[in-house]
């Protein structure tokens, strides 16, 4: 018989090892090794200069567009424009969210809406039978007879059942759980992942069913592991936002067959999600007109978004000032602290301060800068921003206003919802009605 042996091979970046250490060479990761059982019987030698057969080439324009081929709508209109207008068939997405956000709620009602006009079958791989049809139950999700249902962890069954050709979607949660019988690794690790998702993508190629995949993150909010599953797939999907309340989005990572820069807004209710239609004027519903609170006109995605920011400044009563951020870097606003400081000479650093985004969000927009300096600002002078006023800019290090993408559009939003002046960088001031220069000018002029 074949004698086998074992290797470690890294979860993070699959780098192989004879044997265990405690870090990872290759990536620097601490405990990402697991060990792995591999034959070694037989060798494999490359044949690739004797063997093989020498394909046939076609230039593009040879090449016939499938006609015939039609998006599958998921019954969500924002969620449609995301994906590039719905569910190619033949293309394999991946879904990728913090435990709880909701992934198996939005798939189970994209999942019986799809299965009022096509074949729909659910893989479940962690839960039972009886566990998804109370889900389906309280969603409304039940009645569907052409939404299927197995729960099976087998990569090799999944796949067979998936090259069978009888659902244009199969739904597989999640890609973590399954395994491959020739494979004597735990579901989860690097060899199982890689090779069961190679064995799913296949069959979905072959039969042209789409196939959506549930991925676990890390506690880092990076999808566990390898990255080469991220190459793989057609479609990358991140799923954001409180899991205990609030706006929860789902954005485009990667897509192969639209854009990138779009972003679905769902809420969570007793009925399952449901799409935000303003969520503007959602997030300002219960905003108070106080020191400290400031409108921004951001951007998610290609959506403009009005949200407040809100900035609470307390003496500190240690040696060392405390600075927390919910929805915001802490080290830009670390490294908006010190503009402040520097540029126009408030003292910080006998202070405590708090900023907030009100809503869950967590923004990434570089013109979310003039909105969180000029809180600050205000809560520490007491001062007020006009309740009328939305504020976008980026902030130099040398306090200047730095222009942003897409004022017209900020500004529009604002407009909206009632909102009549707008403060912005002069790059934008065909825009804007009120443009200024420098960080020292926005906060001598308008906190009043």
């Amino acid at each position: 018989m074949a004698k086998s042996k074992t290797r470690f091979v890294c979860s993070n970046c699959a780098a192989t090892y004879p044997k265990w250490t405690g870090r990872c060479e290759n990536c620097g990761q601490w405990n990402t090794l697991v060990e792995e059982t591999i034959e070694s019987g037989s060798s494999i030698v490359a044949k690739g200069t004797s063997s093989g057969t020498v394909l046939k080439p076609q230039s593009i324009g040879q090449i016939e567009n499938d006609e015939m081929v039609r998006r599958l709508k998921t019954g969500f209109s924002e969620l449609d424009d995301v994906l590039g207008g719905g569910i190619l068939p033949g293309g394999v997405m991946l879904v990728a969210g913090q435990p709880g956000i909701g992934k198996s709620t939005l798939l189970l009602q994209l999942a019986a809406h799809i299965a009022s006009n096509e074949r729909v079958l659910y893989v479940s791989g962690e839960e039972s039978a009886h566990q998804v049809k109370l889900r389906a139950e309280r969603l409304g999700a039940d009645g569907s007879e052409q939404l299927d249902f197995i729960a099976s962890t087998s990569a090799d069954d999944i796949g067979a059942t998936i090259r069978a050709g009888g659902h244009k979607l199969v739904i597989i949660d999640s890609i973590q759980t399954l395994n491959l019988n020739d494979i004597t690794s735990a579901p989860g690790s690097v060899s199982q992942i890689t090779n069961s998702s190679n064995v799913i993508i296949r069959a979905a190629k072959t039969s042209g069913a789409a196939v959506i995949l549930v991925g676990h993150v890390t506690k880092e909010g990076s999808i566990a592991g390898p990255k080469v599953l991220e190459h793989l797939v057609d479609v990358v999907l991140q799923f954001e936002g409180d899991r205990y309340g609030g706006f929860k989005m789902v954005r485009a990572v990667k897509n192969r067959y639209g854009s990138t820069a779009e972003t679905a807004i769902f809420e969570m209710d007793e009925g399952g999600l449901s799409i935000v239609e303003n969520p503007s004027a959602a997030l300002l519903k219960e905003r108070q007109d106080a020191d400290g609170s400031v409108v921004l006109a951001t951007l998610e995605g290609t959506r403009p978004l009005l949200v407040e920011i809100q900035a609470l400044v307390n003496p500190t009563s240690f040696g060392y000032p405390k600075r927390t951020a919910s929805g915001f870097d802490l080290n830009r606003l670390n490294v908006l602290i010190a503009v402040l400081e520097r540029r126009t000479k408030l003292n910080l650093s006998d202070k405590d301060i708090y900023v907030n985004v009100v809503g869950g969000l967590r923004l990434a927009d570089p013109a979310a800068d003039l909105a969180v300096c000029m809180a600050i600002a205000s809560a520490v002078a007491e001062r007020r921003l006009g309740e009328d006023t939305v504020v976008f800019g980026e902030v130099g290090l040398g306090g200047e206003i730095r222009s942003v993408a897409q004022p017209e559009r900020r500004v529009a939003e604002a407009k909206k919802l009632g909102f009549k002046h707008s403060i912005g960088p002069a790059g934008s001031k065909k825009s804007v009605t009120t443009v200024v220069g420098t960080l020292r000018q926005a906060l001598i002029d308008y906190l009043k």
